[in-house]
This record gives structure tokens, C-alpha cells and sequence, in this order.
């Protein structure tokens, strides 16, 4: 019976201190009634206990089928634990982009590969602090025993689900930060003579002109609807008709004028000109202003397809939604 006892052990070893007594006594006896109903077919040989023992399976499973392993988050909060991570991901990346644009755009050397260094350096030492104080703050409600999707579990209502409808009908969390980012890089792109001081201004080396700079501005409201209607977004988290009809009257209106500040005016002011003419030596006359006009006339009407397909697939979207 050496073997039984030093399995017990080993079972018990894996138990919590005020419980191995009680389990290893129910243990025992199960094992016990097992090799007492061999013994009845003639004398126990080692191998036979080896056998019973094997049967039961190793000493942490059995332990771990006594007393389960509570997990690091609760089952019922995963989903919400992975919202959480990925909103407050996201939220931290939009920060990022604002502060290294920032960064770059008042920097004179405006160096492409450290800007993207600054924010991936940032993005990862904030995720890392981000992840493991939402880990350890999913984790304490967990050991409690109180989940925090318990009430929710409980008060849930069939009428409340959403409808069933096809997979494009999910908006991704990834798609609407990537438009918050996008927006607020516009906006800072827009403004930069409010936050920028003289001497980074004059040490820019692309101006928009004063037409293209006002019409620019006049957008900003649009592009601050556009901001909004990303949040409302987030907060749905399903196309609906509604979201459907407001995303494409933003999307149109982007398309419209990208379009009309593509062949409306000069996007660039006179001064560029004689910078070009200046650095005539430097650039080998690789390009001239009219050239470079017309290569951002160009990207915006580019720009401007992009925005406009969302118009025709929001769109056909709207028209499957409506018609049910």
C-alpha cells in the first residue's frame, strides 16, 4: 500500500492546505473499494495497484478534479475583458498619432522613420501598462467571485438581441480608430498656424496657399461630424440605416470636395516656387511647382475614389436594410 500512500500524497500536494485531509481521506477509500474488489480475485500484485493508480489518472488531474483551477479572468468576461482591451488600445494609438504628428509636424527636419519610431515606441510602452492594469483589475473581480458581466448574464432579455443580419453588418473596432486617427491628423494638418509657432511655420517647406487653407478650414466642421459619427460608431457597433445614411452624406461630402480642391484653385503658395527655383541646383530639376501641382491635383482625386466607393457600397447597404 506504499504506492497508495505516496499517490495520495502527491494529490494532496496539489490541494489546497485546508482541504487535502477531507479530499485525500475520500481519495483513499475510492482507491481502496477498487483494489479490496480485486483482492477478492486472489492476492494484489504491485502491478495490479500500478494499474488502479494509472487508471486514476496523474496526481494534478485528479487534483485539479477536486478542486478546479480558477482562471485569471472570468469565462463570462472575456468578451468584455477583449472590448475593453481593444477600446483602450485604440484610444492609446489615437494618442500616439496625435502626439508624434505634433511632434513631427513642428519638427524642421520632419524625419518620416523617426515619426513612425516615436509612435511605435510610445503605442508599445503604453499597451504593455495598459494590458496588464486592465489584466490585474478583470483579475480581482475574478478572484472575488464577482464577475463583472454577472448582472448582465442575469438581466439579459430575448428582445434585446440584436437582429440577425450579414457579417458586413459588424463594424470592426480597428476600421473606427483608424478614422478617429485619420480625422485628427487632418485637423491638426488644418490648424497647424494656431498651434505652431513662428519659427516652425517658417521652417516648413510645403504652404498651402490662402485659398486652399480657408477652404480647408471652412471642412473642419465636417471633418469634427466625421469624429462624431466614428464615436457613434463605437458605440452601436452595428450598421444600421441610420448609421448607414450618415456615413454616406460624410463620405460624399469628402469625395465632393477633395475633388473640387483638386481643380478649384492653387493648392500651394508663390513662395514654394522660389524655394524650387533656389534648391534648382540641389533637385537637378526633377520637378517644377506646375509638376508638383499637378501631382497633388492628382492624389486627391485618387483620395477622392476611396470615399466615394464607400458612397456606392453604403449605399446598396442601405438598400438591403431598408428593403426588410
Amino acid at each position: 500500500m506504499e504506492l497508495v500512500d505516496r499517490y495520495i500524497a502527491a494529490v494532496q500536494r496539489e490541494l489546497p492546505e485546508n482541504k487535502r485531509q477531507e479530499i485525500g481521506r475520500e481519495l483513499k477509500a475510492n482507491i481502496c473499494d477498487q483494489l479490496d474488489a480485486l483482492s477478492e480475485q486472489g492476492e494484489l500484485t504491485e502491478a495490479q495497484i500500478v494499474a488502479v493508480l494509472k487508471q486514476m489518472g496523474h496526481p494534478c488531474k485528479v487534483a485539479q478534479q477536486f478542486v478546479p483551477a480558477v482562471p485569471i479572468i472570468a469565462s463570462e468576461d472575456i468578451p468584455l475583458f477583449k472590448h475593453t482591451l481593444f477600446t483602450v488600445l485604440g484610444v492609446l494609438f489615437v494618442l500616439q498619432v496625435v502626439g508624434g504628428t505634433t511632434q513631427w509636424l513642428g519638427s524642421a527636419e520632419g524625419d518620416l522613420l523617426g515619426f513612425i519610431h516615436h509612435i511605435a515606441k510610445g503605442f508599445i510602452g503604453d499597451a504593455c501598462l495598459a494590458f496588464t492594469a486592465i489584466l490585474l483589475a478583470f483579475w480581482s473581480f475574478s478572484a472575488q467571485g464577482k464577475p463583472l458581466s454577472g448582472s448582465n448574464c442575469q438581466k439579459w432579455q430575448p428582445q434585446n438581441l440584436p437582429k440577425v443580419g450579414p457579417g458586413w453588418q459588424h463594424i470592426s473596432l480597428s476600421d473606427v480608430f483608424t478614422d478617429l486617427a485619420t480625422y485628427l491628423f487632418l485637423l491638426l494638418v488644418i490648424w497647424c498656424s494656431v498651434w505652431m509657432s513662428s519659427e516652425q511655420l517658417a521652417a516648413r517647406t510645403v504652404i498651402f496657399s490662402a485659398n486652399a487653407q480657408q477652404l480647408l478650414q471652412w471642412f473642419s466642421p465636417i471633418i469634427l461630424l466625421s469624429m462624431a459619427n466614428s464615436l457613434w460608431q463605437l458605440r452601436r457597433r452595428v450598421w444600421t440605416t441610420e448609421l448607414l445614411l450618415t456615413n454616406m452624406g460624410i463620405n460624399l461630402a469628402y469625395a465632393s470636395f477633395l475633388v473640387f480642391l483638386a481643380f478649384g484653385s492653387p493648392l500651394l503658395q508663390n513662395q514654394v516656387q522660389n524655394q524650387v527655383q533656389n534648391q534648382g541646383a540641389e533637385l537637378n530639376g526633377e520637378f517644377t511647382l506646375l509638376q508638383l501641382e499637378h501631382w497633388l491635383s492628382y492624389s486627391l482625386v485618387i483620395a477622392a475614389m476611396f470615399p466615394g466607393y464607400e458612397v456606392i457600397r453604403d449605399g446598396l447597404r442601405w438598400r438591403k436594410l431598408a428593403s426588410k
